[in-house]
């Protein structure tokens, strides 16, 4: 790092070394990644969840499974009505060549592959937020250490310990934390609050299960 008169955040990030500016544009990806895929999911989980809760308002209303794998094409998005339609076109294929016991089973079967697809769908690239949040401020607080280490290397070499000599240096340094923290917060903030909407809908897909078997076994 080189001493500079320029005080401002641009001043200071073109007098830091490549290892500090690499440190910084990795962070900066980071954080760009992280909030286009909050933004994604955030919309995706809503989406699913209002979705979900519209198509369980016609599941308790209309008594027909017919009918309502004709109401769940409304709700392309809902969890709740991807499952019922995978259950229902197991249930169209096998009602006429099985048993009541082996259909509940070939439904059961079929309803537990769309559970764990939608939980796989809905969670992908979701652990990514808690990797950067995991991991951001540690790549800011090396970036923050070699650029310590830099600045020290510069005191010996221009034999003075001054504030002026170490205060730009140690500034241009610390920057690096700075912004593992901007990119690790939010990152964290988004997993923890997907996490959580994320679990509620793969509950709701368990406890409705027994009824989507049900409504097709009682036709």
């Amino acid at each position: 790092m080189t001493e500079h008169s320029g005080t401002g955040i641009l001043s200071m990030l073109t007098g830091s070394g490549p290892v500090v500016l690499a440190v910084l544009g990795l962070l900066l990806i980071f954080s760009i990644l992280s909030w286009a895929i909050i933004a994604v999911k955030f919309g995706a989980v809503s989406k699913s969840m209002k979705e979900s809760q519209d198509f369980l308002d016609s599941f308790f209303e209309v008594q027909n499974v017919d009918r309502l794998f004709a109401s769940s094409e409304n709700f392309r998005h809902g969890s709740l009505p991807r499952v019922f339609r995978a259950g229902y076109i197991e249930y169209s294929s096998m009602r006429d060549k099985s048993t009541v016991g082996k259909l509940r089973e070939r439904i059961a079967l079929a309803v537990k592959r769309e559970v764990n697809a939608e939980s796989k769908r809905l969670t992908h690239l979701v652990p990514f937020l808690a990797t950067v949040g995991n991991t951001a401020p540690f790549i800011g607080l090396f970036g923050t250490v070699w650029g310590i280490m830099s600045s020290f290397q510069n005191i010996g070499l221009m034999k003075s310990a001054s504030l002026a000599a170490v205060a730009p240096g140690i500034s241009e340094a610390l920057i690096a934390t700075a912004t593992g923290l901007v990119a690790a917060i939010p990152a964290v903030m988004g997993y923890n609050y997907l996490t959580q909407k994320i679990g509620q809908i793969e509950r709701d897909l368990e406890d409705f299960t027994p009824d989507f078997i049900d409504a097709y076994l009682n036709q």
